[in-house]
C-alpha cells in the first residue's frame, strides 16, 4: 500500500481548497443577480478546486502557478466582464487576493533561497 507523502506546504493547497469550495457556493448563498458573475464565479472556483487537489495528490510546480493565473483572473474578472459593484465583486476580488497570497507563499516556501522556514532546515 503506497503512503502519500505530504509535503509541508500541503495546508496551503487545503486553505486554497477550502477558498475554492466556499468561492463555488457562493452564488447560490448570496443570490448573484449577473449571469456573468455567476458562470464566472462557478468555472473559477470549479478550476481552482480540481488544481488545489491535484496538487495535493501529486505536486507540480505548473499546478502552482497554474492556481496563481486563475486567482489573478478572479481578481480582474469583474472589470473584464462587467460585474462590478456587486456582491459577486467583492467575494471574487477577496477570495482571489487570498488564493494569489497562498499560491505565492507556497512558491515563496519551495523557492527560499534561505532553504529554512520556521527555523528548521530542509
Amino acid at each position: 500500500m503506497k503512503i502519500i507523502k505530504w509535503r509541508r506546504e500541503s495546508v496551503l493547497d487545503i486553505y486554497i481548497l477550502l477558498l475554492g469550495l466556499f468561492l463555488f457556493a457562493t452564488p447560490w448563498w448570496f443570490s448573484f443577480a449577473s449571469k456573468g458573475a455567476r458562470v464566472d464565479v462557478w468555472a473559477s472556483s470549479a478550476a481552482i478546486v480540481v488544481v488545489s487537489l491535484a496538487t495535493l495528490i501529486a505536486f507540480a510546480d505548473w499546478e502552482r502557478w497554474l492556481t496563481l493565473l486563475l486567482a489573478g483572473w478572479l481578481v480582474v474578472s469583474p472589470w473584464v466582464i462587467g460585474f462590478t459593484h456587486t456582491t459577486a465583486m467583492h467575494y471574487s476580488i477577496v477570495i482571489g487576493a487570498a488564493v494569489v497570497f497562498l499560491a505565492m507563499l507556497e512558491l515563496w516556501i519551495k523557492y527560499d533561497p534561505s532553504g529554512e522556514w520556521h527555523g528548521s532546515p530542509r
